[in-house]
């Protein structure tokens, strides 16, 4: 029987990697879509704002911006 910890962790994994997916193709709708209601640790939130930067993306840079830290 897995524990919802590990299922937790396995989910987070993969909605990270997605995260990245969004930026790096530059996918502004399912990249909100992605991030809807989240917070999220400052440094990943550097991490995504330092690979969008990359595409110059205004929107997507202001998207990532505009989420809320966890406290």
């Amino acid at each position: 029987m897995k524990s919802i910890k590990t299922d937790n962790k396995k989910q987070s994994i993969t909605n990270f990697a997605a995260i990245k997916t969004a930026i790096a193709n530059n996918e502004e709708e399912l990249l909100k879509e992605l991030l809807a209601d989240q917070k999220m640790q400052e440094i990943e939130k550097s991490h995504f704002i330092e690979l969008a930067e990359f595409s110059n993306n205004s929107a997507i840079l202001k998207t990532l911006k505009a989420i809320p830290l966890n406290k």
